[in-house]
């Protein structure tokens, strides 16, 4: 007969906090941001309050483990869902500090109002009992600022209620007592927990992961690994997942590692802090790796495997030919997940892969728009460190595979299925033979005169095949349209815009729709000034009256008077020749022209490489 999958029961909000500040439960300490925003705080607390059901915890209890020595060792408990009430819970109630989206540490302050508390028991069910605290609930006679007052075990309800009573003469004695104790009743209210049992499989359990996350506010595979890490002090996981939380946290904010050096003194005393320290200077922002990324790089360079999932086995000891529970396998892969990690948050390491990204032309993080592609380029750079491959070449590899990548949208479907295949053929045939396969199979004259073009036609800045042509701009250090001296690099570091070849209000003047003059194919880097010069006017008009100054030498449209440069310059940005004459009746013959143009523009960068 087959053992059930789980376990129906329930705990008392106090109870689960409680188990939780034991360690019974292993749950990440709150120091990776908190994604609820603070009306969703409130409104958990007012569900409670009000006996409404908030939905179920599930916890996952690691299978026990084999031990060298034959003995077994009994496994935590791990939170698989619910993460977020309870860290909701945790700074309303329990006034444990969070960090925000922002990486700022904050609290959740709820305020309570007994008069509105009254007016729901007689009946008014819209009655306003909690709300985020403001300035002016601290101002407010009738409103509690902050509920931890109440849950707090130094509170005395003989002192408050007659010093809330001399403030507020309409509230009676019993009346006020009667509210707070409904509202201390949420530390008794039990919430329902399904515990999943230890005996089943776990990729059983990985899919549940996954499918109870693809709703509401999602945790990441990543999320998982962390919580199965912090479950294992023995191995030394909190600290591992420290390293981790805390170096995604400094890419970030380089000012929080004064915090830490201050406040975690055990991290502190471990010599990892110095392996962070040079974050503290930090100023790269193209590419601010995640909790997530530095885990799948680690585990990618480490140990040749793709799957976050197959990472949660190998932390459980799982041996994928036996499918036993082994000791030694959980030593070997906390060993090589540290190697892993400490390879990534090198600083040699990183400034050395930045170095080939930005080199490539992508010195903005506007010019990155999915981590995939960087995440799988940095675990190429870090596996050509134990290569035989001459140093002199890596750069040239890292920078093709990645612009490779993402000119084929390689990562960007089922990136871990992409990710564990090209793990696996770079294990069995190298790098450098794995890329030569790749370019063979995928860089046609189809693909760069067919492929290329057609994935110009999109509306959006951030179509990853723009972005590469903006990258191409930026290797090849072309000068902005109609500008002697303004570089497009500047223009993207300086936060610029981009703009239309065919002026926008031209275009709609002619009756044309936003998702035709908003076209790849129809933008520009241009600086401002050449930007106001030509205001609306049709390329024919604006672009003789370039060509006209390079005769009078005095410039009224942009800043070029030589027509050599003139016609240099539209060659760098991909203007047709024939512009003289466009008129907005040729503007979808300008748009094939000009994409074949950047097409052309993006294969001899790639070739460059």
């Amino acid at each position: 007969m087959e053992s059930e999958k789980f376990t129906n029961t329930s705990i008392t909000i106090k109870g689960l906090l409680g188990l939780i500040e034991a360690k019974d439960i292993a749950i990440p300490e709150i120091q990776r941001p908190f994604v609820w925003k603070n009306s969703q705080v409130r409104d958990l607390i007012d569900s409670l309050y009000k006996g409404y059901p908030t939905g179920y915890i599930i916890l996952w209890k690691n299978p026990n483990v084999k031990l060298k020595d034959g003995t077994i060792s009994s496994g935590k408990k791990v939170i698989i869902d619910g993460q977020q009430r309870i860290t909701a819970l945790m700074t309303a109630i329990a006034a444990q500090k969070v960090f925000n989206s922002e990486f700022k540490e904050t609290r959740v302050k709820i305020a309570f109002n007994p008069f509105a508390a009254l007016d729901f028991m007689n009946g008014n069910s819209e009655a306003e009992i909690f709300a985020v605290q403001t300035p002016a609930h601290l101002k407010s006679k009738h409103w509690i600022p902050d509920i931890t007052e109440i849950f707090s075990t130094k509170f005395s309800s003989w002192i408050f209620i007659p010093q809330y009573i001399k403030q507020n003469p309409d509230m009676s004695g019993d009346n006020l007592q009667m509210v707070l104790n409904k509202l201390k009743g949420i530390e008794a209210t039990q919430i329902g927990v399904i515990e999943l049992s230890e005996k089943l499989d776990i990729d059983v359990v990985t899919d549940i992961f996954i499918r109870i996350n693809s709703k509401g506010t999602p945790l990441s595979q990543g999320d998982f690994v962390m919580s199965k890490m912090a479950a294992d002090e023995v191995h030394g996981g909190n600290t591992l997942r420290k390293l981790i939380d805390y170096f995604s946290h400094l890419a970030v904010v380089p000012t929080y590692f004064e915090y830490i050096k201050n406040n975690d003194t055990a991290f502190a005393s471990t010599p990892y802090l110095q392996k962070l320290a040079w974050l503290a200077d930090d100023k790269e922002t193209v590419y601010d790796p995640n909790c997530d990324d530095v885990i799948r790089v680690a585990f990618m360079h480490k140990l040749k495997r793709a799957k976050l999932a197959n990472l949660v086995q190998l932390l459980t000891g799982r041996d994928f030919e036996t499918r036993e529970f082994k000791e030694e396998i959980v030593e070997d892969t906390f060993k090589k997940m540290y190697e892993g990690v400490l390879n990534v948050i090198s600083q040699h390491n990183f400034t050395q892969f930045m170095i080939a990204i930005k080199s490539a032309g992508f010195i903005s993080d506007k010019m990155v728009n999915s981590n995939m592609a960087m995440d799988f380029a940095y675990t190429i750079h870090l596996l050509l460190q134990e290569s035989n491959v001459p140093v002199a070449d890596r750069k040239r590899i890292v920078q093709k595979w990645y612009v490779l990548s993402v000119l084929t949208g390689r990562y960007s479907s089922s990136p871990e299925s992409a990710f564990a295949r090209d793990i696996r053929q770079i294990t069995e045939q190298g790098v450098l033979t794995m890329l030569k396969s790749i370019e063979d199979a995928t860089l046609s004259e189809n693909f760069w005169n067919v492929a290329v073009p057609q994935d110009l036609t999109m509306t959006s800045t951030n179509n990853p095949t723009y972005l590469v042509y903006l990258a191409a701009q930026v290797y090849f250090n072309d000068i902005s349209l109609l500008s002697t001296n303004i570089t497009v690099r500047e223009l993207i570091n300086l936060g610029g815009d981009v703009h239309h070849v065919f002026p926008k209000q031209y275009l709609i003047n002619n009756h044309y729709a936003k998702n035709q003059y908003n076209q790849d194919g129809n933008y520009a880097y241009l600086d401002r000034p050449v930007n106001e010069s030509i205001g609306k006017k049709a390329p024919k008009e604006y672009f003789n009256i370039a060509l006209n100054q390079c005769r009078t030498k005095v410039a009224k449209c942009g800043s070029i008077i030589d027509e050599d440069q003139l016609r240099k310059n539209l060659a760098d940005n991909c203007i047709p020749e024939n512009i003289f004459e466009m008129e907005h009746e040729d503007y979808n013959s300008f748009l094939e022209e000009r994409r074949i143009l950047m097409a052309n523009k993006i294969r001899k960068y790639y070739e460059s490489l």
